[in-house]
């Protein structure tokens, strides 16, 4: 019985303090799916951002059209100076961070605008230090009816 004892207390003072590992393995383990998951919605959140931007200035941008009469009919025109013009007028009331890269009209009709900014992570800096370049690209029609 005494040998039964002693056995159980020896037990017991091997496996001391190995609770303390755990919980610390899975405290840091915790924290850094904590830092990943505000890294990626910050980033997401960026992005989104980035596209309403880019959405406004496309938008503005085809309203920089030039009507003109063809057969009787209205017919409205985009110019690539024009619609850069827009653009840029937008992207300096709502920009904030963000830069227009490109602005221009493909078929006439269209206001097709490119805008880009920088993101950097919210916590943790050290892995990322220059930041995530992004990008977001819009699309806006004119039409009359």
């Amino acid at each position: 019985m005494r040998a039964l004892a002693a056995r159980r207390e020896q037990q017991a003072a091997d496996d001391e303090g190995s609770v303390l590992i755990l919980t610390l393995g899975y405290a840091v383990l915790a924290i850094a799916v904590i830092l990943v998951c505000t890294a990626a919605t910050s980033l997401y959140l960026a992005q989104k951002q980035l596209d309403a931007v880019a959405d406004a200035a496309a938008l503005a941008a085809a309203d920089a059209f030039d009507l003109t009469v063809v057969g009787g009919e209205p017919v409205a025109t985009l110019t690539d100076a024009g619609v850069r013009r827009e653009a840029e007028a937008m992207m300096t009331a709502v920009g904030r961070d963000a830069r227009l890269v490109a602005a221009s009209t493909p078929d006439g009709v269209s206001a097709r605008v490119t805008v880009a900014g920088q993101w950097h992570p919210p916590i943790v800096t050290v892995f990322v230090p220059d930041g995530v370049g992004l990008e977001a690209t819009a699309t806006s029609r004119t039409a009359l009816r």
